[in-house]
Order: C-alpha cells, then structure tokens, then sequence
C-alpha cells in the first residue's frame, strides 16, 4: 500500500509509492548518454586558451597558469547567469521588484582527464576538488554583496550537463534563495522548540535504527532519507554539527572525499550510473555558526520524471522505499573496474 511520509524538516509530504516498488535493475538501460564531445571540449588539458582565465587551479610542480599541469582548474562560467559586474541596489515599480543581475557563476574543472567520472577520480584528486570548493566558498565570502554561495554538480544530459567532461558548478548570489530560506526557518523552528539541531537529531535516529544508513567513516555519514523525494536520493552529512561549508576543516577534507567517492560508485554500479544533480546546502554567509542549521550535501538521481501531479501538488511520488535503497547501496561492492567510463 502507499505511504504518505513527512520530511522532518521542511514538512513537505512524499508519496512513497510501494506498489510501483521499483529495483536497480528496473533502471538499467534507460539512460544511456551520448555525449562525446571530446574534440570540441574547452576543459580539456592543453586547451586552456578557450576558457576564461583561470581563478584558481591545484596545478603539479609549479606550471604556469592558464596552461597544461593543472590537477583542478577554476574559471568563470563563459555564459554565466550572474555576472560579477554591478551593484545590488533594488528598485521597485508598483508590487514589482528588480535589480542588476550580479553574482558569480564560476566552473571547477575537477580533473585533466575527459572520459572519466567523479566516482572513478582518486581520493586525493576528489579531495583536490573540496579544496577547490572551499577555496572559493572562502573568496567569495569577502565580496559583501554576496549572501548565499550555491555549489552544485550536473552529471549527464538528462541532469542539465552540457559537456561530459567531469566539472561543478558554483553561483554566488547577492540574496538567501527560496529553498535554503524555507530550510532555515524550518530548523530554527525545530531548535526553539526542541533545542537541539534537527540535523544532528536525524543523525542519532538514523544510528538508532540503522536501516536507512548507506555508509559511513569517521567524520561523515551518507543516509537515505526517510522521506526520499526520488529513487536513490542520498544525503551526507559531518557527524559532527557544522552549519557552514566554510566550516570544514583540512582533517574534514579526505573524510568527505571518502565518502563522496564511495557514495557515487555505489550509485553508479547500483542503477547502472545514472544522471544525477548534487547541491551543498550550507548556512548563508551571514550566519556561519548557526546552533540550528547543519550543511549536508544532497545527490539526487535523474530517475523518474516531474510530471502534473507533483508540479500541481508539491507532491513527489518515489517508487523506491529509502529502506530499500540504502540496503541496496549498502550492500553493493565498490568495485572500480566494473563500472564503465
């Protein structure tokens, strides 16, 4: 029968949809993608003259910028959707609200190699890419326009990736975004009332029960949450309370490059490397050290589609139990060599 979950959190309702009861298997085949662009590809080593130049790179042996030797490359988006130019002063007609489009929009090309996937990059090159994240996130927190640094990654077509060689996304915004507001408020409720950050709540539950957890190291946790939006959706989150990003410390890093290395090559061997989003969601730069708010980052697969009833409703139907899930990422081998490039 269906169940009606409630995300602890925001209170947004889901429809775990058991009698639709969906395996990996029942996903594999549908999404092969067909993106070789690698002869026309700007991220590409020895290429480096058809990006921006670079903001910041992790580069082997002191090589020069904006040239080949770089293990992580930074550089502005070449069509961003913010530029970087301008002011935030708003101004209003009637009910209308408008101001110049500033942010930054910047690309993190996280490895020289093209025919790759994060999953498959080492540890410590996956740990180059943090670094990189942090870097920016730091920076960009001394611009006083911004207030909210979104980080985020596109893997294949189906999740919005125009080029298939491995690369993240960040956008500096000069105000909080909808969601991380509605976010906020629903854990600063949570604190007021309860005490304690419902982040870290959920942490200790998710031990308690142990069902829905995927895996796990010394400093980070990777669950499926209980009210699971889509198939295989997968949350991690620092054991330790931490509302920022910027927080991370340089002991924190290969812990988060160990689990986000794992997490995705569980994912990808599990439902045969499916496209997928992943956000950072993280305490607005104003309220770094927020008791209430905990970061984590969100991975959620490309696996079914948005169609009336969830745009009508806000309602989102997801044919895998989160129970089932974890135990299938759970219980899958990492195994490099199996999964293709």
């Amino acid at each position: 029968m269906p169940e009606l979950r409630k995300d602890p959190i925001t209170r947004r309702w889901v429809i775990i949809a058991t009698e639709r009861a969906a395996r990996p298997t029942d996903f594999i085949g549908k999404f092969s993608d067909d993106m070789a662009d690698r002869d026309r590809c700007p991220f590409c080593e020895g290429r480096e003259a058809q990006t921006p130049p670079e903001i910041f790179s992790v580069r082997r042996d002191g090589s020069p910028a904006d040239g080949p030797g770089w293990r992580v490359r930074v550089v502005s988006n070449k069509f961003p959707a913010l530029r970087i130019e301008g002011n935030t002063a708003r101004s209003g007609l009637g009910m209308f609200t408008r101001m110049d489009g500033v942010g930054a929009h910047e690309v993190i090309v996280e490895t020289p190699e093209h025919d790759t996937h994060l999953a498959l990059l080492p540890e410590e090159q996956i740990a180059d890419v943090i670094r990189a994240y942090h870097q920016r996130y730091e920076d960009l927190d001394r611009d006083e326009r911004f207030e909210y640094l979104l980080l985020f990654r596109n893997h294949g077509r189906a999740a919005g990736a125009s080029l298939s060689h491995p690369h993240s996304q960040l956008i500096a915004l000069p105000m909080i975004p909808k969601r991380t507001s509605e976010e906020i408020d629903a854990a600063e409720r949570y604190f007021v009332k309860r005490g304690s950050c419902v982040y870290c709540d959920l942490i200790a539950q998710e031990f308690a029960g142990g069902e829905r957890v995927v895996y796990e190291n010394e400093r980070f946790v990777a669950i499926s949450p209980f009210a699971a939006r889509f198939p295989f959706e997968t949350w991690i989150l620092p054991k330790a309370h931490m509302a920022s990003f910027g927080g991370i410390s340089a002991a924190d890093v290969p812990a988060m490059a160990n689990v986000l290395k794992t997490t995705l090559l569980k994912l990808a061997l599990c439902v045969d490397n499916p496209p997928y989003n992943f956000i950072v969601h993280t305490a607005p730069y104003e309220f770094p050290r927020s008791p209430a708010y905990h970061w984590h980052l969100e991975i959620m697969p490309q696996l079914t589609r948005t169609a009336g009833f969830e745009w009508g409703s806000g309602f989102h139907i997801n044919p895998v139990a989160p129970e089932d899930a974890a135990r299938y990422l759970r219980t899958t081998e990492v195994r490099e060599e199996a999964l293709p490039t």
